[in-house]
């Protein structure tokens, strides 16, 4: 028998497209449903939000300004990549929810098919939502969408990828940039799927991904200047108390969000896309 001591591999942080550890050089350890340990993971601090953000800032200009087109390749090419890396995210949903592992491949193949969906939306956003106004004048008056700019996220706790892909794609497809905190009991998912996104057409910076506690990290991207909204989605029913507040220094967007969480299972809406976006009305006028 092997006295051999296996080593533990420490997960790091997502930012800017690369993978630095916390700056504060803490890591806390991550198990599956039954206890047993699976790995060490970053627990991200308050400076690894501000690097984050900046990150999401400076990459905005360059995904907001590119073509929609363009957009829904990259995010048909993540799917893509997360298809070719199936078996590794079922078995790190398998143990991280404690469901079957058939179960475990159909959340799988559920959050493939989200990413497709919302690629799908990219280019048809703007028609469905945008509006060419009736004026009583020499005008041309359109309505269109915007994205509104860097969002902050913090992903559902139960559902460690179904729930992230549900939360995340939106904010890509309409053209914002994203700072994650990911499930703080279940982040390997997330983990794998930065790692995908790093590997993929995603820009650097557009989707920054933090592991720890969303309770801790929430008021802190909430109160940041340069975060334009934010889904509290995975923060405790107290602690969205104090999000909203730390979000009512700087008049950011704070999504609403039930008090128990969704079935990320259901079909998804374009509601999701709706929240991200801000309507811009241009009039011109119009004959000689």
């Amino acid at each position: 028998m092997s006295d051999r001591v296996s080593v533990a591999k420490t997960y790091k942080l997502y930012i800017g497209g690369k993978f630095p550890r916390s700056e504060s050089g803490r890591t806390y350890p991550v198990t599956d449903a039954s206890g047993a340990f699976l790995a060490n993971a970053s627990h991200a601090s308050r400076k690894d939000v501000r690097d984050a953000v900046s990150a999401a800032r400076k990459a905005f200009g360059g995904w907001s300004g590119a073509t929609a087109y363009n957009r829904g390749q990259v995010l048909y090419r993540v799917a893509e990549m997360l298809e070719g890396r199936r078996a590794q995210f079922a078995a790190e949903v398998s143990a991280c929810e404690g469901i079957s592992a058939a179960d475990a491949s159909s959340v799988v193949d559920a959050s493939i098919d989200r990413w497709v969906w919302y690629a799908g939306w990219t280019d048809k956003v703007a028609s469905v939502l945008g509006a060419a106004n009736p004026v009583a004048g020499p005008y041309f008056s359109f309505t269109v969408p915007e994205p509104t700019g860097v969002v902050g996220v913090l992903a559902p706790q139960s559902s460690s990828l179904l729930g992230l892909v549900s939360v995340l794609a939106p904010v890509l497809a309409t053209g914002c940039t994203a700072v994650v905190v990911s499930s703080a009991d279940r982040p390997l998912p997330a983990i794998t799927l930065s790692e995908v996104l790093a590997t993929s057409d995603v820009p650097g910076g557009v989707a920054n991904v933090l592991t720890g506690r969303a309770d801790e990290l929430g008021p802190w991207l909430a109160s940041h200047a340069d975060v334009n909204a934010i889904d509290p989605t995975g923060a405790s029913a107290e602690s969205r108390v104090d999000i909203a507040r730390a979000a009512s220094g700087t008049v950011k967007r704070v999504l609403r969000v039930p008090d128990a969480e969704p079935d990320w299972t259901q079909r998804p809406d374009i509601s999701r896309l709706r929240r991200y976006l801000e309507a811009k009305t241009v009039w011109h006028p119009k004959g000689a």
